[in-house]
């Protein structure tokens, strides 16, 4: 028996005095213009709130309403109602009661659909349940995983092809969007920008082939039985991307751009040769998402304020440090993105371009025909710069160039791969800078890291144990007594108990005594010196700040301070 609404949904709202008449009238009207459903239509306008509507509605239906971030739901229960259908209907399959299957909707007096997604999990019956839409989108989005689609193709894939050889003829002649390997790439990249994947790594290995993804800075892994499709794999992408398809002794690297679930993404790729085959890592940047602005990659307000002040400075170099994955690109960017203006004459030098800009003049390196940094660098001083982003120090000369760049009237941007601001000083100098070209040239240095944030729809309260609390005080007694979180899993991060990142943040500005200590190449005396500044704060306090937030896990800190062993005692 479908359950049904005693009187039409606005006079029922009337009648029970959730709504005016008059506001009934203004939605009705605004109704024949958009076409949308009323309860949308009231939402829309702010005459009710969903949750208000939706609770109104399970208890007129006598259905229960149920906060899908503390379901627990299982996958396979899911996928009984197919995702075009799903979608379609705003219907999640949350559990099988035997007889019947539970399924939550936003709309739950949509008896049309009910009519059609009955057969689909017939003989069983429907239970209703009603949930906020925008939490039924969010588990379609965490729970219809392209994986089945992947092994399908995978399959099919390798009964097509039952030999090497015939791999490669096939795949090099292959050129219809119909192939099955180019489904079976779909799928793969379909699967990894839904579960926001910022790298995928094809590896294959003795008996099975990996297909791992990074999530928030951590692999998660997913293995197929079909070894022998990944030479058709890498076949492909060397296609997409340019690459020699006959050459598999040596590594390369490439890029391609594909548009998937409406986002443009640029994929870079890397091919290496391994013990059974190919190893491909691909990293994704959606082009569509835009550039982060320095607002927005959640620097605090008093490193941000000290970070343009640097920025504003004619001349010097700002170094953005960090391992790789850390976000030192981002911030670049958002940097460049602040500089744009159209008085400024900005180049850049990269390996590779990651995003295009407007109005700025960016360099691609090319080392097989000579492009290196430093020889570009030398030409792009002739250019009259008055901005200058160095990708990365790489070499000698390439520091030398950018140091005298910055000493003869240029604001010279860019990263090294140092694990927290001291050391990096220090590190042009071992790297064969004269001790004082860095002193004259080096401005500001801002190291940085990327914490996963605790998921806020399963966070908990976190006790820390003896040890943890012992760090916890070893860096600061202010943090006795925090309440620290931690995710325990749920639906809407994959079980992982986080969802996202968020950087972490030290300036080091050079002063007086720091670059007394530089010209002298004198290590402790410049790490005495910044320890010194009481403005300074290190990468693992302004972590354990945002774990007594809440915002992320004391785990995610240690994670950040293990390399810095002074502060973990």
């Amino acid at each position: 028996m479908r359950p049904r609404l005693k009187m039409r949904l606005g006079d029922l709202l009337v009648h029970e005095h959730i709504i005016s008449e008059q506001q009934l009238n203004d939605a009705l009207q605004a109704q024949k213009t958009t076409g949308r459903k009323l309860g949308a239509t009231l939402i829309e306008q702010g005459v009710i709130e969903e949750k208000q509507l939706l609770r109104f509605l399970a208890q007129q239906l006598n259905v229960a309403f149920v906060n899908l971030d503390n379901e627990s739901i299982d996958p396979k229960v899911v996928k009984l109602i197919p995702e075009v259908y799903a979608r379609r209907f705003r219907a999640l399959a949350l559990a099988d009661l035997g007889e019947s299957i539970q399924i939550a909707m936003s709309d739950p007096a949509d008896l049309s659909s009910l009519d059609q997604i009955a057969p689909l999990v017939a003989p069983k019956q429907i239970e209703l349940v009603v949930a906020q839409e925008q939490q039924i989108l969010n588990a379609f989005d965490s729970l219809y995983r392209r994986t089945q689609d992947i092994e399908s193709f995978a399959s099919q894939l390798q009964e097509e092809y039952q030999e090497t050889e015939e791999f490669e003829l096939n795949a090099i002649d292959e050129n219809t969007s119909d192939a099955t390997v180019v489904k079976l790439l779909q799928s793969i990249f379909e699967d990894a920008v839904q579960m926001r994947a910022s790298d995928i790594h094809i590896e294959p290995d003795e008996g099975i082939l990996r297909i791992r993804q990074r999530i928030d800075g951590i692999l998660h892994e997913n293995t197929l039985d079909q070894v022998a499709i990944s030479a058709a794999l890498v076949l492909r992408l060397k296609l997409m991307s340019g690459l020699d398809i006959s050459e598999k002794r040596l590594p390369q690297d490439g890029r391609f751009n594909i548009t998937v679930k409406g986002h443009n993404i640029d994929v870079r790729v890397s091919t290496m040769p391994v013990q059974h085959g190919e190893s491909v890592v691909m990293r994704l940047l959606d082009q569509s998402a835009g550039l982060l602005t320095l607002d927005e990659t959640g620097m605090p307000a008093k490193v941000l304020n000290k970070m343009r002040t640097a920025l504003k400075r004619p001349h010097g170099m700002i170094l953005v440090t960090g391992p790789t994955g850390s976000g030192k690109t981002t911030t670049l960017y958002g940097a460049l993105s602040e500089l744009n203006q159209s008085s400024k004459k900005i180049i850049t030098v990269e390996d590779p371009v990651e995003y295009r800009l407007p109005r700025i003049n960016q360099v691609q390196v090319n080392s097989k025909i000579g492009l290196d940094f430093a020889s570009v660098l030398r030409t792009t001083l002739r250019q009259d710069p008055d901005i200058l982003m160095v990708g990365e120090m790489r070499d000698q000369e390439t520091v030398e160039i950018g140091l005298r760049g910055a000493l003869t009237g240029h604001l010279v941007l860019s990263t090294l791969h140092t694990n927290d601001a001291i050391t990096s000083a220090m590190r042009l100098i071992d790297m064969g800078a004269p001790s004082y070209l860095v002193a004259s040239s080096l401005r500001a240095i801002l190291a940085q890291r990327l914490v996963r944030r605790v998921c806020d729809k399963c966070a908990q309260e976190y006790t820390p144990d003896a040890q943890e609390s012992a760090w916890v005080n070893h860096i600061s007694e202010h943090y006795h007594g925090a309440k620290f979180k931690l995710g325990k899993g749920c639906n809407s991060c994959n079980q992982t108990g986080y969802r996202g990142r968020i950087g972490v943040f030290e300036l080091l500005e050079m002063n007086e005594p720091m670059m007394d200590a530089l010209r002298l190449a004198d290590t402790q005396a410049f790490s005495d010196a910044a320890r010194a500044n009481p403005e300074f704060e290190a990468l693992a306090v302004m972590a354990l700040d945002y774990a007594a937030q809440g915002i992320t896990s004391l785990e995610e800190v240690f994670r950040v301070a293990e390399s810095l062993p002074e502060l973990v005692g």
